[in-house]
């Protein structure tokens, strides 16, 4: 199934190839406050993951690596996992920097089980993650392999909705169907992190409803714990949001969750 999509992959590499100097410099991802021991790790899945000390934790789709080496700072086994180069680069960079210990891979998500063959307590992903997919079986499959029995899978994501919209032009469109099998394709200057920086982002996704997501994982022989649905994000990504009391980013009218998390357990 993979090969059918390469060419989709490989696109998408070359962009995040391009994206990692770009962020690693911006204010977004904050690097002289990471590197001062900020965490990068959020309240969803701080709340939600606890007391990881001890823990081996993979973390899939991980760019350059802030969100695995902040639990390797908690304790945390850490592996993480992305698909480019220059981002696995700057993670091993990071790590041997900060004196920890966690292991990088450099893989598309989909081939994790044939460069990481150990089980793991933990196996974490989080926030604009699952759109790089076309099919969401084989991952969860994945997942299923990399987790030890009664082992935990958490993931933190966009909700479906908010990626229903185009938002390269002045306002928000609804453009895209909740779940659909076409893929997106979208070309614009920037990034989400730096929007104004002088690189051409080209980038196909695919939109997976909430049934698709649950499904998937329920086929893969996981047990759902919970799956919530937040109307807030801690991320200031989308137009117009505006920052609660808690420091976290809603829309003026709440019209629809812009985040949701699950838990499950391997069975």
């Amino acid at each position: 199934m993979k090969e059918q999509f390469q060419d989709y992959f490989n696109t998408n590499k070359e962009t995040w190839e391009k994206k990692v100097s770009v962020h690693a410099e911006s204010s977004f991802y904050d690097m002289p406050r990471f590197l001062n021991g900020k965490s990068s790790l959020n309240s969803y899945e701080l709340d939600a993951l606890g007391d990881v000390n001890g823990k081996s934790l993979l973390h899939l789709q991980c760019h350059f690596g802030q969100d695995t080496l902040s639990w390797a700072r908690m304790g945390a086994l850490a592996t993480g996992v992305d698909i480019s180069e220059e981002a696995i680069t700057l993670s091993r960079k990071l790590n041997k920097q900060l004196g920890l210990s966690a292991e990088f891979v450099c893989c598309n998500v989909l081939d994790t089980s044939n460069h990481v063959h150990e089980q793991f307590d933990v196996v974490f992903t989080s926030y604009g993650v699952i759109g790089w997919l076309p099919d969401l079986k084989p991952w969860a499959l994945m997942i299923a392999q990399r987790l030890r029995s009664g082992g935990t899978f958490y993931i933190v994501e966009f909700h479906p909705i908010v990626w229903m919209f185009d938002y390269t032009g002045n306002k928000p469109v609804m453009k895209y169907g909740y779940h659909q099998d076409e893929p997106v394709y979208e070309e614009y200057e920037g990034t989400y992190a730096q929007p104004d920086a002088a690189i051409t982002s080209k980038e196909y996704g695919w939109n997976h409803g909430l049934g698709e997501v649950v499904s998937a994982l329920i086929d893969a022989g996981l047990k759902i714990e919970f799956l919530k649905e937040h109307d807030a994000s801690p991320y200031d990504v989308l137009p117009d949001l505006i920052k609660n009391e808690n420091g976290l980013y809603e829309s003026k009218d709440h019209l629809y969750p812009l985040i949701f998390e699950i838990k499950a357990t391997k069975v």
